[in-house]
């Protein structure tokens, strides 16, 4: 039965070696260039690093975002082409009145399928998102994006469950559909709903997020975005990022140590023709804003608990399935 598994998906299995092999030459040059780059802006201060932060950024992020596209993308391009068509292909082509005649009972078929073809899924993703997650180590390690919904999903385990989830997902609908190309529509649209709607409306919520006061001095302008002053007086921190977590607000309100307001007063004694100045000045006001986040220490956690989900989600559609498949699949 593996052995005959084999031969009928060797031909992916090329298309899927090929393929990886293509974007590991790709991200090992771009890891390499990006390893020497970043060496060159290891110890600079506070005040260089804001503008050596948006440098590196700017030269690497358009390539980093097509390469996590392309790891985002592989789970649901293996259950469009490689699970929806499983059972559909037998069906339509009348095969099953073979396959399912066999000694070998139906249910083990496609059990053998579901494990062979799975393990082959999970393998293909997890050596793409092994190879983006090194290339990408510095980047993530600089710039403190490891969270971004793009990254989260592209990097370290979590793909190996969106592999295993998209494939089961797509062999059940095609066992429900029992037509290859609708099987492949609807596969695409409910992996999509869940890749999308997973990370906007869940990820954040699976644990309490913490918030603390965070001194504004060099050091959070230089992980910030910008500094805003209103007209009516009052001050925000645009986009700061604490190393490594995931921030949930945009932007703070800069306040006194007391939690009073910045006032035109105080706003018009450090102003200055020069931002660094002026920034120096506000720093010895003994300012502070609150930062909402997940630290970093939970990255594994968020990750683990995204991957036991997919995981748990991949069982109970493959179990639907062989039960529908023994139960509802008339003999032929």
């Amino acid at each position: 039965m593996i052995w005959l598994t084999w031969r009928q998906f060797r031909a992916q299995a090329l298309v899927a070696a090929l393929a990886v092999a293509a974007v590991a030459a790709f991200l090992i040059y771009l890891g390499v260039r990006m390893r020497s780059d970043y060496a060159g802006v290891l110890g600079c201060t506070p005040s260089e690093c804001a503008a050596a932060r948006i440098s590196f950024g700017n030269t690497y992020s358009r390539q980093l975002t097509l390469a996590g596209v392309l790891v985002l993308a592989t789970p649901a391009l293996i259950g469009v082409f490689w699970g929806a068509p499983l059972l559909t292909r037998e069906l339509e082509e009348r095969t099953d009145r073979l396959v399912w005649n066999q000694s070998i009972t139906r249910v083990r078929w496609l059990a053998v399928k579901l494990a062979v073809l799975g393990l082959a899924a999970v393998v293909v993703s997890g050596a793409l998102s092994l190879l983006l997650t090194w290339n990408a180590s510095r980047y993530d390690q600089f710039l403190g994006e490891r969270f971004v919904a793009l990254n989260f999903a592209s990097r370290n385990v979590v793909p190996l469950g969106h592999a295993a989830f998209a494939f089961t997902l797509g062999t059940v609908t095609g066992l429900l559909v029992r037509r290859t190309l609708p099987a492949m529509a609807l596969t695409l649209a409910l992996f999509a709903v869940v890749q999308l709607g997973e990370p906007a409306l869940v990820r954040a919520h699976l644990m309490t997020p913490v918030t603390t006061s965070v001194a504004f001095d060099e050091d959070a302008m230089s992980r910030s975005k910008g500094f805003g002053v209103s007209p009516s007086g009052g001050a925000k921190i645009l986009g700061y990022t604490m190393p490594g977590a995931w921030s949930l607000s945009e932007e703070a309100a800069v306040v006194n140590a007391d939690g009073s307001p910045l006032t035109q007063e105080q706003l018009a004694t450090c102003r200055s023709g020069n931002p660094e100045e002026h920034i120096r000045c506000l720093t010895g006001l003994g300012l502070h804003f609150d930062y909402t986040y997940h630290p970093p220490s939970r990255y594994w956690t968020f990750q683990w608990i995204e991957l036991s989900a997919y995981l748990a989600a991949s069982l109970l559609l493959a179990g639907s399935g062989l039960w529908w498949l023994r139960r509802r699949t008339p003999s032929r």
